[in-house]
């Protein structure tokens, strides 16, 4: 006996031609993917629509992980990127004038 013949616990799976784990295995197909192929199968001779759910809550998930949602970008106007440049340039200071405060700590 092959063991896609095999069911442990009910006849769902029996009555179908290839069983959702077989298919899903020989299609390497991730987790959620796999489980959505087996809520979507079964779902005439177990669960009925609670099985369509947990499809729909799988689809869910891969969208998720697949196509998150991107972060919208903040529009910077003019006036605050010249005032950030502003700031970046007083703040900026060359190696040699770090240097010289470092020196000027260390004699202290």
């Amino acid at each position: 006996m092959s063991i896609w013949e095999k069911q442990i616990g009910g006849k769902h799976y029996k009555k179908m031609k290839i069983q959702p784990s077989e298919f899903v295995h020989k299609n390497n197909m991730l987790f959620a993917e796999g489980n959505i192929i087996k809520y979507v199968c079964r779902h005439p001779f177990k669960d009925g629509k609670q099985d369509l759910l947990k499809a729909m809550h799988y689809c869910e998930m891969i969208i998720e992980r697949d196509y998150p949602e991107k972060k919208e970008k903040k529009s910077i106007t003019k006036i605050d990127l010249k005032g950030r440049l502003q700031e970046i340039k007083e703040k900026k200071e060359t190696w040699i004038e770090g240097y010289k405060k470092w020196k000027a700590k260390e004699n202290v």
